[in-house]
Order: structure tokens, then sequence, then C-alpha cells
């Protein structure tokens, strides 16, 4: 009896495990690499089919990493095949067991199929919107109508964006933080954008504007994030591409000069040569990428009437016709060492030299009198140079990594001014020079855990950032600059970091908790004797929270809801003590009494796919605290009107936006991008300090503006691509007034030759010159209109050659 029970008991234990068995379900991960370079493969199709009857029973592609990770298979046995497009199909019997919930079957190598073609160039566009909703990808190749065009200007037609005043804006806010490579440099600046404006666009892979960043990404740029990817091949062996761009700006004058002026500049030449190198061997990946953009440009010519309280009417024009060169070198290697450990050394070398000749005539009411003739010389160079090393360990475990990175940069800011003041009865010449270095010091550790239905990110960063600048002042007869207000100011600050980041997903939902906290110290040594302002400074420690939910309806519809907190921290050019001419009567002044601007957001986001496009659409809503922004105002007894930053009240930024992607058939597609938003800055009352103590009030400004974009691509045969690109931009606030609307269409025409290899392009911008932007400032004792009618309208030529 008692060996019966226990042969029940047995089979009781076999019948159960056998049952457990069945329903267990395991992960089975892995990672594809070329076996020629031992490089990782992209997209790679990987297909798990039952070893009985050979049946479908998973199916994934490789991520960017070239891993991929099957889940919730069942034990048994199958058969794993690999495929990618000009390589061996790959497979291979595969037994899942009982006793591991994850499988790694390390590297799976392809041996590359020798009757593949040369080269296959494959024209259907990546999602414009990731997976996530938090960040929308851009390649520059594509768009045609910016070819050979600077950064700046080839994000003008990108959806989100709008360039005012020579600053990108996201959803109508300027508070945008810019990388490139996904780290912050001098070359476009650690706190404000600087520099896009003379960055070749022939240098840059894609662009990616993330417009809800996680907790990876430092917590300043409260509009978001743009990060310019430079092109780096991976091609096996020795390869690259030159290319060659020319064209001409200022086709005809669209308003003529006030009386008595050097004439402003017409037909100026453009040009852009550009190298792009890369071998690679075995373990070392080479690159070289090398670029040089001359430009002659009518970069400012603002027509003004100035309206003051006390009758009195000024009619002014701003001319400043500017040479610019612009050298960009960006080379180093990748090195793998072995399986596990990588290693990237590469620096960065960018010049860039402005030279600015300028006209402003000052005129009564009806233009019969000159009251005054404002000429100037601005001289800059710009010298800026970064060192980076990375070092990337992949433990034994898929996906699981450690990354450490150092970054150094410098950059020199070196600028001399010369301007003539010519009155009725006398003349002058006021002289000033700036010298600013700039050095950055960036340490980064980062970890990656992968998890059964997601991962974890975490890591710590240092930052130590220091601007010793001195300004010297040489006044002339008649001067406005006040002398006393140079010297030497130091600005120091030093950032310590931690992060973590936490990443769920099964089939309906995804989630991203992420938080991030931050030390800042900051100091603004200034010149002890300086009239106004002393040193100061400020320091405080912030959480910066994210999240990110999304439910999955199906495949093609999903709903996500972002939060973010960010800040700004005032910039070093907005604390600048020394005064500076903006105009001959409009002086701009930092303020060193700054503080951060802390902002929270909100946004919910809705992504529909199918067969020949998609749909994205997103609410959004900030609000900030203590808002930077520049006022602008009178002293008694003067018409000089003076420009601080000053923080003031709350401030609102809401809106909605809809990207629309369609491919109507093999000869046409297009994309629809519309932004409405409602910005509003409640009233506030500030005390300028400088030259001297005054009250400044301001009621609340409210406006609802946005744009429209309409990008239209044509595939035409014998390989010519074409894009036609319309942009509308509302009426806006800005500053103490608004901006009226305007609109430009541009145009351009590719031709693929040589068997794919050679690309010649021609495109024209503004084709209609109708970008003319059109403000009304109110200030405290005058308001003023004015129209600038500069360059916009530029028509290149170019030539591209891939060997």
């Amino acid at each position: 009896m008692k060996i019966f029970f226990l042969n029940i008991l047995l089979l009781f234990c076999l019948l159960t495990t056998q049952l457990w068995a069945q329903s267990k379900q395991v992960t089975v991960s892995g990672l594809v690499k070329e076996n020629k370079t031992n490089t990782s493969l992209s997209f790679a199709n990987v297909v798990l089919k039952t070893a009985s009857q050979k049946t479908f029973a998973a199916g994934t592609i490789t991520n960017e990493s070239g891993r991929f990770t099957l889940t919730n298979i069942k034990s048994g046995n199958y058969i794993l095949e690999i495929s990618s497009l000009g390589y061996a199909t790959h497979e291979q019997e595969l037994y899942i067991g009982n006793l591991s919930d994850y499988l790694d079957l390390k590297a799976i190598e392809l041996t590359e199929n020798v009757n593949a073609l040369d080269e296959v160039v494959v024209n259907a566009p990546t999602s414009t919107i990731n997976s996530k909703m938090d960040k929308k990808s851009f390649s520059i190749a594509d768009n045609i109508t910016q070819s050979g065009s600077s950064v700046l200007q080839a994000m003008q037609n990108l959806p989100s964006v709008t360039v005012q005043d020579g600053k990108v804006q996201l959803r109508g806010n300027d508070k945008v933080m810019v990388l490139i490579d996904g780290k912050q440099t001098t070359l476009t600046g650690f706190g404000s954008q600087s520099g896009l404006d003379n960055i070749p666009a022939s240098a840059i892979e894609k662009i990616e504007i993330i417009n809800n960043p996680s907790s990876k990404y430092d917590a300043n740029g409260n509009a978001g994030i743009i990060n310019i990817i430079y092109k780096k091949n991976k091609k096996e062996g020795f390869n690259g591409k030159a290319g060659l761009t020319t064209g001409l700006g200022s086709l005809w004058i669209r308003k003529e000069n006030l009386p008595t002026i050097r004439p402003q500049y017409t037909l100026t030449p453009k040009i852009n040569p550009s190298l792009s190198l890369n071998y690679r061997k075995n373990k070392i990946n080479a690159f070289f990428q090398g670029d040089y953009l001359y430009t002659e440009t009518l970069n400012k010519n603002e027509f003004v009437t100035r309206y003051y309280d006390n009758g009195d009417i000024i009619n002014s024009q701003l001319k400043r016709n500017r040479n610019t060169h612009f050298t960009t070198i960006k080379s180093g290697f990748d090195w793998t060492i072995d399986d596990q450990n990588t290693l990237t050394i590469s620096g960065l070398f960018g010049s860039e030299k402005i030279i600015d000749r300028g006209d402003q005539p000052f005129f009564n009411a009806d233009l019969s009198e000159r009251r005054r003739l404002w000429q100037f010389l601005e001289d800059e160079l710009k010298t800026t140079v970064m060192a980076t090393a990375a070092y990337q360990h992949k433990f034994k475990e898929p996906g699981r990594l450690l990354n450490v990175g150092f970054n150094y940069t410098f950059h020199r800011e070196d600028e001399k001014y010369f301007y003539d003041n010519i009155l009725p009865s006398s003349s002058g010449t006021d002289a000033f020079k700036l010298l600013s270095d700039e050095k950055v010091y960036d340490l980064n550790f980062d970890y990656i855990e992968p998890l059964k239905q997601g991962r974890i990110e975490t890591g710590i960063k240092l930052r130590k950032r220091d601007i010793p600048t001195n300004m010297d002042f040489k006044p002339g007869q008649n001067s406005v600059i006040d002398a006393n207000a140079g010297g030497p100011a130091t600005y120091k600050e030093l950032i310590p970091a931690i992060y973590g980041n936490y990443v769920f997903e099964n089939q309906k939902w995804e989630a991203e908790l992420g938080l991030r906290v931050e030390y800042v110290d900051l100091n603004y040594e200034v010149n002890p004797n300086h009239n106004t302002y002393k040193s100061n400074g400020y320091n405080y420690t912030q959480p910066f929270p994210n999240m990110r939910l999304a439910y999955k309806f199906n495949e093609n519809n999903k709903l996500s809801l972002f939060f973010n907190r960010r800040v700004d921290r005032p910039n070093e050019v907005d604390i600048r003590i020394f005064p500076k001419y903006d105009d001959a009567e409009i002086i701009k002044v930092g303020n060193p009494m700054l503080k951060p601007q802390f902002t929270n957001s909100l946004e919910l986001g809705y992504k529909k796919n199918w067969e020949k496009g998609n749909l994205y659409a997103a609410l959004y809503h900030r609000f900030a605290d203590a808002t930077i922004t520049r006022i602008s105002s009178t002293v008694p007894g003067s018409e000089i009107i003076y420009a601080t930053f000053q923080n003031v009240n709350k401030s609102y930024n809401s809106g909605i936006e809809m990207v629309l992607s369609q491919d109507v058939s093999k000869l046409y597609s297009f994309n629809l991008n519309m932004n409405t938003y409602r910005n509003q800055i409640d009233a506030f009352t500030v005390e300028n300090k400088y030259p001297s103590s005054h009250l400044f009030s301001a009621p609340k400004e409210v406006m609802v503006s946005g744009n429209l974009k309409w990008n239209n691509s044509f595939h035409f045969a014998k390989k010519i691509d074409a894009q036609l690109t319309a942009i509308y931009l509302a009426p806006d606030i800005i500053p103490q007034g608004k901006i009226k609307s305007r609109f430009s269409v541009d145009f351009g025409i590719k031709k693929t030759v040589q068997n794919g290899k050679g690309e010649f392009f021609i495109n024209a911008t503004d084709v209609l010159n109708t970008m003319v932007p059109k403000k009304e400032i109110q200030g405290a004792g005058f308001h003023y209109s004015s129209n600038d009618y500069y360059e916009t309208q530029v028509i290149r030529l170019g030539y591209n050659y891939k060997f």
C-alpha cells in the first residue's frame, strides 16, 4: 500500500512538473554581427519557427545596436532564422528548456552574400516620430530645399521649429538646449543657443527634436532639446563623400537705403566645400569630417520709426553687411578592443571669423534732416576646440552596459568693435575689445541594466565651467558708452548631478519614470570698481522628475502622457556687466542678479499609423516661474534705450500640434505640420539698476499664435527628386510687443547620377521674397515699429560624390 501511494505521489509530481513546464515562458536574446568586420547589424530580421512543423512562433528585428529580444517563448525545439539584405541567411537549431527565464545566444555572425549588389539605396524614409513619441528625427539629406545652407537655415522647415532673430524656437519658446552628438558644447552654447547660423548643414547627418527629455539629459532647456548628429560612415574599407555648393543671395534690393549711407550688399556669394572620409578595418574605424563655409550676407536691414512720449519722431535704418568664414573639422576613431569593450576618441575644431560693416542713419519725421550717422566695424573671431573620450563596457548579459565619458571644451571669443559717431557739429570714434575664454570639463558615468520587461538607467555627471572675460572701452567724443562699466569678470559654475530612469513595457502599457537631482553652485565675480553691479551668485539643490505613461490600443494606435520639470539658468552672456551696442541708441547690458527659471510641462500625445502614413497629435502646457526676458526702457533726460534681462512674473505656453505624413503615390508624398499655441506673460514690475535705478512695469500680455509647414516631396523618373515647402508664421508676442505674420516658399530639386554615387541639386529659399519680420514694440517713454528686409532669398547649386 505504501508503494502504491508513493507511485501515485510520484506520478502527481511528474504531471504537475509537466504542466508547469508547459506554462513557463522564456525570453531569448542575442547580438547579430557581420563576420568580417565584427560590427553590429541593425534591423536584421529574426524569426523563430517550430522545429516539427516549421510554423512561425515569434519574430522581431535587431535594434540600432544589433541586439534582438524574443519574449514569451514556450519550451520546446525551434529553428532560429536570421536574415539581412546583402548577407546569407543564418539558421540554427534551438532548444528552449525550463530552468532559465532568460536565454542569451551571444553573438551570431552573418556572412556577406558575394552575389549581393555593391550598394542598395533605400528611398523609404524612416519614421519621423519615434516609438516613444518623445523625439522627432530628420535627415539633412532629405531636406533638399536647404542643401548647402547652415544648420539654422535647415531647421526652418522642421516641424515645431521657428527661427526668430537668429534664435530657434520650439513651439513658440526659445529656451532650447542644443547638443552636438548628444553633448553640450561651447560651439552651440551651454545656456542659450549660439552659433547655429554658421555650422554648415553639409557636416550634419540628422537633427533630432526632443520635446520631452528623460532624466538622463541635463535639466536645462524647458522648451526641449535639439540634438545635431554629425556624419560618421560605418562602411567597410576606405570610403567617403566630397561636395561643393555655391550660391547667391540678396538678388535684388527690397527696400532702398535711407540717404547718405554706404550701399547694402546685393548678389552675395556663398561657397561650401565639404569632405567626409572613413576607414574601417578589423577593430578600428577612423573618421574625418571637414567643412568650410564662406558667405557674404545682408545680415540686417531694419527700418525703424520711433515715437517718443514728448512728441519726437525718429526714422532710422540699421544695415549690416556681413562676411563670414567658418571652418569645422571633426576627426577621431572607434576602437573595438574586444567583444565587450569599445573606446572612442574624437576631437572637434571650429573657427568662425566675422566681419560686419554697418550704417545707421537717424532722420527726423519727414527725412529732411539727418540728425546723426552711426557707422561701425565689428571684427570677431571665435575659436572652439573640443576633445572627447568615450569608453563602453558590455557585460556578458545582453544589454547590460557601462558608459564612461570625458569631454573638454575650450572656446575663445575675441571681439573688436569700432563705431564712428557722426553728428552735424562733431564726430567721434568709440572702440572696445572683449576677450573671453570658456573652459568646460564634463565627466559622466552611465549604467544600463536590462530587465525582463524594460530596463533601468542610472548615472552621475560632473561639470566644471569657468569663463574669465575682460572688456576694454575706449570712448570717443560724445560717446554714450560707460567706460567705467568695463574691466574683468569671471563666471564660475559647478554642477554635480545624479539620475535614475526606469522603463517598463508589456503588450498594452509603457511607463518611464525618472528623476534627476542637480546641485548648482554659480558665482560671478565682477570688477570691484564697477559703478553699478557687485559680485553675485547662487546655489541650489533641486529635483527634476520626468514621467511617460503610454497605452497601446493596438500596433497602430498609441496614447502617451508626459510630465517634465526643467530649468533655464541664466547664460553667461545674459549676466555680463558690460554695456554693448545693439544699435546706436540701444544699449544691451547683462544682469548678474538673474536667477534660474523653473518650468513644469505636461503633454498628451497620440500616434496613429496606417499602411502609407501616420498622424501624430499632441496637447501641451508649460508654466514657468521667474520667467527670464529682456526689458527695454529709458531713463529720464535721455533717449538711449537700455535692454536688460530680468526675472519677471509667471508665463504660460499652451498649444496643440499635429504632424501628418502620407505617401500618396510612388511619385508624391507630403508632411504637414500645424502648431497653434497661446503665450502669456503675467503683469510685472521690476527694477532696472543700469545705468541708474528705475522701475519698469508691463501689463499682462496674451496672444494666440502658431505656424503651418507643408513639405511636399516628388519622386520623378530618371532618379530626380524635388521638394516644395511652404511656411506660414502667425502673429506672436515678443518681449514688450508683437511680431506680425510672415510666410515663405522654398523649392529644391536633386538628380542622382553615376550609378547612385553622385548627385546634383539646385534650390531656392524664400522664392517669393516675402519673409519680412514686422514688429511693434511698446517701451517706457517710447514705442516703435520696424520692418527688417534682411537677406532671406538665396539660390544654391551643388554637387556631391560618394566613393
